[in-house]
């Protein structure tokens, strides 16, 4: 299976409750990763371009790929023919025949000795094809694995990105709050000072200010904590003073039927055709185990000279030859390592089906999220515009002296936490259509 992508940036994006999707999950990939100077502009392609380029989980994907690669090359070089070049010397007694120890070269003769030889395997009735294509689908899953930690990367880019901007857009509704309590306080303190009203609304207008500023403290550490966190994904050891840029664009609504993203999904995402190669690689393998007990025919030659010999011995020599290897007994290794290889394979086709149920349940529900989401927007709207009559009529209600300080307060506090609800509905729709987008396969 794939490396996980580190669960550190999901920790990472909880560091605010805004998260959001980009319009219609469009970006301009070709937008160059180039260094963003400080304070400067920062649209969503050009974070996901230097995220690609500076994080080191797709680094590590593509140096995997590439190893899956060497790999191939490597079980290839078997069906290849192995050449050697050799220079002997031998300095022995004359007429030196026999020595002790295991079998040895019978007759032993002064000499120096150049010559190459090759050995080329003729056939193993098809292990070395099988392992051979084991290590090509074993490349395929590696590439199809740096393709899902790429997405994986650019969903928490997408993340960290809209998730700083809901932030941004909470704290901007936090400091409008505190100011028009300021200048409620203000208006109260004059009133109060001419004795038009009671201390009492002063210290409801107060207390009021002093949450709207609890408030603004509260959304600018979330900002920045958003900002770390998205400096980081990017690839910078320390927080960056973005200036983040909103793409704007129509919210359009979700698909009406999640069966079609399903099927989608099912063809599309990296990570099933990974463990689908997975698959594929671990049944070659297993026949390839099993082709353990077949022969093995090679064929061999050598040649080459001796200008320094014993007059026994010719000044060139050359021979080639066949061996067949046939396996009898080894302690029943290769019975255990083809079982094992069967077994393998059986446990990536039950992972391949588990991850297939699972990401058809996650297509399910993001889906559902999403159309809830969607559903959540109007909802927002017209809570927004009601609590601004509401305030609005509060407001002049108690500048006529027919409504209290405590029933202007309350409806300032609604209307605070409606354009709250307003501005986080807006980027958690984008969220949910992003997270639509990355369960379905959709790549950038």
């Amino acid at each position: 299976m794939r490396p996980a992508v580190s669960l550190s940036f999901l920790v990472i994006l909880a560091c605010g409750s805004g998260k959001a999707q980009a319009p219609n999950g469009a970006t301009n990939p070709q937008v160059p990763a180039q260094a963003v100077t400080s304070g400067a502009a920062l649209i969503l392609a050009q974070a996901e371009a230097i995220a690609i380029k500076n994080n080191p989980q797709i680094t590590i994907g593509k140096l995997r790929a590439l190893i899956s690669q060497q790999n191939v090359s490597e079980s290839r070089s078997a069906l290849m023919p192995n050449a050697n070049v050799s220079l002997t010397a031998v300095d022995a007694n004359p007429g030196s025949r026999l020595a002790a120890g295991f079998l040895n070269t019978p007759i032993l003769f002064p000499r120096a000795a150049g010559g190459a030889s090759v050995t080329q395997l003729v056939t193993d009735f098809g292990r070395t094809a099988n392992l051979l294509s084991s290590s090509e689908y074993g490349a395929k899953a590696e590439n199809q694995n740096a393709a899902a930690t790429r997405a994986d990367i650019l969903l928490a880019v997408d993340q960290a990105f809209y998730n700083a901007l809901d932030t941004k857009a909470l704290m901007r509704v936090a400091e409008e709050t505190v100011q028009a309590r300021q200048t409620l306080v203000d208006k109260v303190q004059a009133l109060t000072d001419a004795k038009l009203k009671s201390e009492l609304d002063l210290s409801f207008a107060k207390v009021e200010l002093a949450r709207a500023k609890l408030l603004l403290l509260e959304s600018r550490n979330n900002y920045q904590g958003a900002l770390a966190a998205l400096s980081a994904i990017l690839g910078y050891p320390d927080e960056q003073p973005f200036q983040l840029a909103e793409e704007t664009a129509p919210s359009v609504p979700p698909p009406a039927d999640a069966s079609p993203l399903i099927q989608q999904a099912l063809q599309q995402r990296p990570e099933i055709k990974a463990l689908q190669f997975e698959v594929e690689s671990a049944q070659k393998l297993s026949s390839a185990e099993h082709d353990l007990w077949r022969p093995t025919v090679n064929a061999l030659g050598v040649m080459g000279e001796a200008p320094v010999r014993d007059n026994h011995i010719p000044n060139w020599y050359g021979a080639v030859g066949v061996n067949v290897n046939i396996p009898v007994f080894n302690g029943f290794l290769y019975n255990a390592r083809a079982k094992a290889a069967d077994l393998q394979a059986e446990a990536n086709r039950q992972r391949l089906r588990d991850l297939q149920d699972n990401i058809a349940r996650d297509v399910r529900k993001a889906w559902q999220d999403s159309n809830r989401a969607y559903e959540r927007l109007s909802v927002t709207r017209q809570l927004r515009e009601q609590a601004s009559l509401t305030m609005d009529l509060a407001q002049a209600r108690y500048n006529l002296g027919l409504g209290s300080i405590v029933e202007f307060t309350q409806a300032e506090l609604q209307k605070t936490e409606a354009d709250i609800a307003e501005t986080d509905a807006n980027y958690q729709y984008r969220l949910a259509q992003l997270t639509l987008a990355f369960a379905v396969g959709s790549t950038k």
